[in-house]
């Protein structure tokens, strides 16, 4: 990256790995809380304030930077006002170079078990899904109008210390049967940083990258996984037809969805080399004292 002036939107679980992997060229971090403002500054990271629920008044670092997007949209509706609040903020605060954006494989929604890559269409089902595609079609959008450079980094489930559901194990929470969970796909933490720097140093521009391991494995073996890994129970077991009283919304949404995603492109054309190619790994990584 050489000392290419950056800015990361977003300095949130990923955001903080990747401003630490960027540490030597002073990122710029935006945040919309002063508690995280504060968190930057001890990690040594510039930190800027803004709340994108709103337009912003400040001006950004922008003009030929390197910049990230990884400010999730809102938690309701189907757009994403905060990306579309950003760009608006663009012309005034200057053109970057290239925008990196995390959106996610819940765009492609439920391919009831087929492999997916890039080029399959979307079709998002959860609202969570429709507003990252949302985001993507703003960005493309701006790329038209401003000839800006951009790359789509679709990830699957993020993983990694501190980012495990160890709290939903330690409560008993149910699961469905192996037999009866979809396909499910992974990335780890440590493995999505790297993609997002090979993405802004060696990525297609106006490309589209899969982000995951490859090899896709079963929703209720994870929290198996996880849970043997961490010496917990494993969930109790409850029949498909009692999801709608015994689980959250939100995971009836990730059960109702069934995918395989395809990581070629990544591979090929960023070049990563994954420091965790299966959970197995991923997780060892987390539990050193296995």
């Amino acid at each position: 990256m050489g000392n290419e002036n950056s800015l990361i939107a977003g300095c949130g679980y990923v955001g903080r790995r990747l401003a630490a992997a960027l540490a030597e060229n002073a990122p710029w971090g935006l945040v919309n809380r002063s508690s995280s403002l504060r968190d930057l500054e001890q990690l040594g990271i510039r930190g800027l304030r803004c709340d994108l629920k709103r337009k912003m008044d400040i001006r950004l670092p922008t003009k030929a930077a390197a910049v990230w997007y990884l400010v999730p949209p809102p938690r309701v509706g189907t757009e994403d006002v905060h990306l579309r609040h950003f760009l608006h903020a663009l012309p005034e605060s200057g053109q970057p170079r290239r925008i990196v954006l995390i959106s996610t494989t819940g765009v492609y929604g439920d391919c009831r078990g087929q492999w997916v890559d890039e080029s399959h269409a979307v079709a998002p089902v959860a609202e969570r899904a429709q507003r990252r595609l949302d985001g993507e079609e703003q960005l493309r959008r701006w790329g038209e109008q401003t000839g800006g450079e951009w790359v789509i980094l679709r990830v699957a489930g993020i993983y990694g210390p501190g980012k495990l559901p160890l709290k939903r194990l330690r409560e008993g929470q149910p699961m469905v049967a192996e037999k009866d969970a979809p396909w499910t796909n992974r990335i780890h933490v440590d493995d999505l940083v790297q993609v997002c720097l090979a993405a802004m140093a060696r990525g297609a521009n106006h490309a589209i990258y899969n982000v995951a391991d490859g090899q896709p494995g079963n929703m209720a073996d994870y929290f198996n996984r996880v849970a043997d890994m961490a010496g917990l129970p494993r969930p109790p077991v409850i029949d498909p037809g009692a999801a709608g009283e015994n689980l959250s919304a939100g995971m009836r949404s990730y059960l109702a969805e069934s995918r395989r995603i395809d990581n070629g492109r990544m591979l090929r054309e960023l070049g990563v080399t994954l420091r965790y190619p299966d959970l197995d790994s991923g997780l060892r990584a987390c539990f050193p004292e296995h």
